[in-house]
């Protein structure tokens, strides 16, 4: 260890000059920012934000993918209209479309189901556990074995946790295995679409305006937690009964007005901030031009394999390929504009001028560098390998097949011995995955995807091919074969497999099972491999992050863990930005923006009421007096990433303003590079939603359910 760096396990102290902007921080890190909290003028007391049992972060909860909050004591949860997308499309069909048509549930009997999927979780208990699960592991132990004994004692703190199965409990590592964190979550299984606008409101603008600004979309949603009659999470069921949220959020129609203070509460998913230049360039020159024309190309398959009928069945597949296509060109381009890779050249070098300087015991300094090179190289290498075999399984029942023989291998074993995603507590997650597959499957749309896939595969570079699957593949002319001699499209079919044990996949005649028994040693020895990494990578860049937070404490900058879908506190304020020379983007946009952008074609479609409302100027008590309209988008500094959709944007008292839904494309690196300049989230003013709510859609039982806050008159 170096000598100058002996930081407590706690560290991951805070330093006062921390940019007000920049940072995903965990709850309890704030107190340790009361200063910039209070110097942004949030009102809050810092140490009641890092109280997960206090208002308002009790209030904040996450639906498994993107980030919510209760707005009612009656369970009623607000999100994004693209978080709720699936239980929309789940409860469509061509002759009914809630998509295009909205829906509004005006008593709780009309709520719909959202699906075996959707979740409501809640946070209540955080306890750090690191001493529990690297204490006494065995030096120079493989990564594979170190990789393997960590998951173990993961394991088995998570069994311990959840011996109270109204609970789902996770270990998540925070700084690539520096600290280990165990979180408590209560899991509400029986979740209802209460209201989702149409997609003129929900989703104006689509794919052509994701990551653009001005935005005008209504990007929220509302679903309502069920639990049983004794207060507990339960299955669906008719009996339920709304959940009491303990806590809930006030809705303020007060509004915001530039300059003014945001907090923003939620859950990111992933950010890479601390990844070393070597692997900006191999995302920037490889991983995401091949991962770019990939997605490029299915989404042309389905396009023209989905006309006639599949449309609305694969239209949440298509968003989400989209919305992750945008995302990457968008930081291909962002690495074009500037050159991340250069700034972290400089920065990498800086750092390990620094810690040449320091003196060490037992060379650690040089050899961690030395080695953490090596083990990005084997790493990139082996994505590489991951990347080819992606590509060469993209079909939905070769995916439904791996999984379901791997289940039944793994249900050989006790346990705590099987591998993670199989255990016991997985069951009910894996049997609702392939039961949602009937809400989004066609064997058309499939069979194309396979066989252009395949032929794709044959064509990437020779690295890209791991080794001993070619062989094993089908040929792209004999894929139609496949879907003749398979009965898996069938969900019950499907489903009885989860109850058959290996050997009946073994001699089993149906063509996918038989493919994907013969891919699975190939697969195993991809997963092999990135354990040996992995659990090489959580030895040695705990190390490397001491280093760098020691570092960075010399220079007074703020420390922070990469996301990792965990709840995360960010705050900034209401901010205009210059994405080039001679340009300045105002922070709101209003309801006049969509009436311009209106042109009747898709997806720049409003619905008439709406423009009517605009043109006759019903502004009502929603009329922001300096704009002197309706703000429907706007802008902040706050820090966010995918997973922050949906996430509770909050004033300076803890009211809900807004809800976060996108970032300008000039913000898009920020999951690898931070750049104040420029960087800002795009938010739904929640003055719109109301708007929306009164005037086009008549959503008055939700409106008199909420707590709002109106403008004094």
């Amino acid at each position: 260890m170096l000598k100058s760096i002996a930081l407590p396990i706690a560290l991951l102290s805070v330093f006062a000059t921390a940019n007000a902007d920049e940072g995903q921080w965990q709850p309890h890190q704030l107190p340790q920012l009361k200063a910039e909290l209070k110097r942004i003028g949030i009102t809050i007391p810092a140490e009641k934000l890092a109280d997960l049992s206090k208002h308002p972060m009790s209030a904040i909860v996450s639906t498994g993918g993107c980030s919510a909050s209760f707005v009612s004591g009656d369970g009623l949860v607000v999100t994004n209209h693209h978080c709720g997308y699936d239980a929309i499309q789940r409860n469509s069909t061509p002759a009914n479309n809630l998509i295009a048509k909205g829906f509004l549930a005006t008593t709780r009997a009309a709520e719909l189901p959202g699906g075996p999927n959707l979740r409501v979780y809640v946070t209540d208990k955080l306890e750090n556990v690191t001493d529990r699960v690297l204490k006494g592991l065995t030096p120079g132990m493989s990564g594979r074995a170190r990789y393997e004994e960590v998951a173990s004692r993961v394991k088995a703190l998570i069994a311990e946790c959840e011996t109270d199965k109204a609970y789902r409990c996770s270990v998540p590592s925070f700084h690539r295995g520096l600290e280990y964190y165990r979180i408590r979550q209560m899991m509400i299984r029986d979740v209802r679409l209460v209201y989702a606008p149409s997609d003129m409101i929900g989703e104006f603008g689509g794919d052509v305006d994701n990551f653009e600004w001005p935005r005008q979309t209504g990007d929220f949603s509302f679903l309502r937690a069920y639990v049983g009659k004794d207060g507990r999470p339960a299955d669906p069921s008719p009996d339920n009964v709304p959940f009491k949220s303990k806590d809930f959020l006030v809705v303020s129609a007060e509004g915001l007005k530039a300059g003014d203070p945001i907090l923003l509460a939620g859950y990111p998913g992933r950010t890479s901030r601390y990844k070393l230049p070597t692997e900006i360039r191999f995302v920037r020159d490889v991983s995401f031009p091949v991962r770019v024309a990939d997605m490029q190309a299915d989404l042309e398959v389905i396009a023209a394999s989905s006309k006639g009928g599949s449309e609305v069945r694969y239209a949440s597949v298509v968003k989400s390929i989209n919305n992750v296509l945008k995302k990457t060109q968008g930081l291909l381009d962002g690495f074009k504009r500037k050159d991340i890779a250069a700034i972290k050249d400089a920065q990498d070098a800086e750092f390990r001028t620094w810690i040449g300087k320091q003196g060490a015991t037992g060379g650690v300094s040089g050899t961690m560098l030395a080695e953490l090179d090596a083990l990005i190289a084997s790493d990139i290498t082996l994505q590489n390998e991951e990347f080819g075999a992606a590509v060469a399984s993209k079909s939905d029942l070769l995916k439904s097949a791996a999984t379901l023989y791997r289940l039944a291998l793994e249900k050989q074993k006790p346990d705590a011995k099987r591998e993670s995603g199989y255990q016991e507590r997985d069951l009910s997650f894996i049997k609702a995955r392939l039961a949602r597959l009937e809400q989004s499957y066609d064997a058309r749309v499939d069979e194309a995807r396979f066989g252009a896939s395949l032929a794709r595969y044959a064509k990437l570079p020779s690295n890209m091919h791991p080794q001993g699957v070619d062989s094993l593949l089908p040929a792209p002319g004999a894929v139609a074969a496949l879907y003749k001699q398979s009965e898996l499209g069938d969900t019950a079919k499907r489903l009885a497999w989860m109850n058959k044990d290996a050997d009946a996949f073994v001699k089993s005649d149906d063509a996918f099972i038989k493919l994907a028994v013969k891919l699975h040693e190939a697969n195993m020895a991809l997963e092999d491999r990135r354990k040996e990494i992995d659990g090489n990578m959580e030895r040695v860049v705990p190390q490397y992050m001491l280093a760098l937070i020691a570092y960075k404490k010399t220079q007074g900058k703020p420390v922070y863990p990469d996301a990792n879908s965990t709840l995360r506190v960010t705050f900034g304020t209401v901010s205009p930005y210059s994405p080039r020379d001679g340009l300045v983007k105002g922070p709101f946009s209003t309801l006049e923006g969509i009436a311009e952008k209106h042109t009747n074609v898709h997806p720049f479609i409003a619905p008439q009421p709406l423009l009517d409302a605009v043109k006759q100027k019903r502004y009502g008590v929603f009329k922001d007096a300096a704009l002197g309209t309706v703000p429907v988008n706007f802008l902040s500094s706050a820090d966010t990433t995918g997973g922050n959709s949906g996430s509770a944007v909050m004033n300076k008292r803890g009211e809900l303003v807004g809800l976060n839904f996108d970032s300008t494309y000039e913000s898009i690196t920020k999951d690898w590079y931070f750049d104040s300049g420029i960087t800002r989230a795009i938010h739904v003013d929640i003055r719109y939603m109301l708007w929306v709510m009164k005037e086009i859609d008549h959503a008055d039982n939700l409106l008199k359910e909420m707590t709002i806050k109106y403008p004094k008159k």
